[in-house]
């Protein structure tokens, strides 16, 4: 037990010392003054619009789960769970991860572990297929604009690489003899076959992307910047993906360091991408603090929640 806390705190430490060495470097290359002064000249009014929107895809992805999970459960729970698993992502990096909570909480209800593990993974695998599909396909349109800076191929390898993985994965049903990968693997499988739940979740998947989107979007006109189509549908994705790599404390120095990167290619200042980095993070903290009065109110027992 000792030994497994340390780890985690080595873990920890090791993503700690990783974001704040990309945001230390990535601060002594910009115009701090000028940084300062995007933060000071805000316009709070789309700042409040961008976390409201923020707010909209953490209600839809709870949908999602709700459809994926063949609707049997109360919606308003599963939104709880949605806001607590949130609140444990993205303000309390290194501990409990969010979406084991969300299927931890759900297990405690069903007592189906595979079926919970599977439901959450199911969740994420669809949303992050609608995330590449929109990248896959703005980078379609905007081919010509992309290749001016040698970045045509990126969105369409992520998406290669993610059937490749899935069918890896899922195709060859890698660890089917465990009791509990069996389930997890009959809830995708199942989930696959029924062909309405598949493209409602998928269709959902597109919608919170979308929002997400445009929460961003929304953060770039709080600080006075018009970023083009490309920065938006084909940068997003990518900045997104990114992200996702495990080596940081929520992100952060990896989102920054790829805003400052790739928004840069359309023109944007380091310092605006920078705020806009910084900002958009903020818009999902706050909305993730929700999460945190929902925990406390899921603790005081399950039906204290939404």
């Amino acid at each position: 037990m000792q030994k497994q806390s340390l780890k985690k705190i080595i873990l920890i430490t090791a993503k700690a010392f990783f974001s704040g060495l990309l945001l230390t470097y990535l601060l002594r290359k910009i115009d701090l003054q000028a940084l300062a002064g995007h933060f000071r000249e805000m316009n709070g009014w789309f700042f409040f619009l961008s976390a409201l929107t923020t707010f909209s895809v953490t209600f839809i992805t709870a949908v999602r789960w709700w459809v994926l999970l063949g609707r049997n459960h109360q919606l308003g729970k599963l939104l709880s769970l949605t806001l607590i698993g949130g609140f444990f992502n993205n303000l309390l990096p290194g501990a409990v991860g969010g979406d084991a909570v969300k299927a931890y909480y759900l297990y405690l209800e069903t007592q189906q572990g595979g079926r919970s593990i599977a439901s959450v993974f199911m969740d994420r695998y669809i949303g992050y297929l609608g995330l590449l599909t929109i990248g896959l396909v703005s980078g379609a349109i905007a081919f010509n604009e992309l290749a001016a800076v040698h970045m045509q191929w990126i969105t369409p390898l992520l998406f290669i690489a993610f059937l490749v993985g899935s069918l890896a994965v899922f195709g060859l049903r890698i660890g089917r003899r465990f009791a509990a990968l069996a389930d997890f693997y009959d809830f995708f499988h199942d989930t696959l076959r029924n062909r309405r739940v598949a493209l409602t979740a998928f269709a959902l998947s597109l919608c919170t992307q979308l929002l997400t989107i445009l929460s961003i979007y929304l953060i770039t006109r709080a600080v006075g910047q018009r970023p083009p189509f490309t920065a938006l549908f084909v940068f997003v994705p990518i900045v997104i993906t990114v992200m996702m790599i495990p080596i940081s404390i929520s992100g952060l120095g990896l989102r920054e360091s790829a805003f400052v990167l790739l928004f840069g290619l359309s023109g944007i200042p380091a310092e605006a991408s920078t705020t806009i980095s910084l900002l958009w993070f903020l818009s999902v903290a706050i909305v993730s603090l929700v999460g945190l009065v929902e925990y406390v109110r899921f603790k005081k027992g399950p039906g204290s929640a939404l």
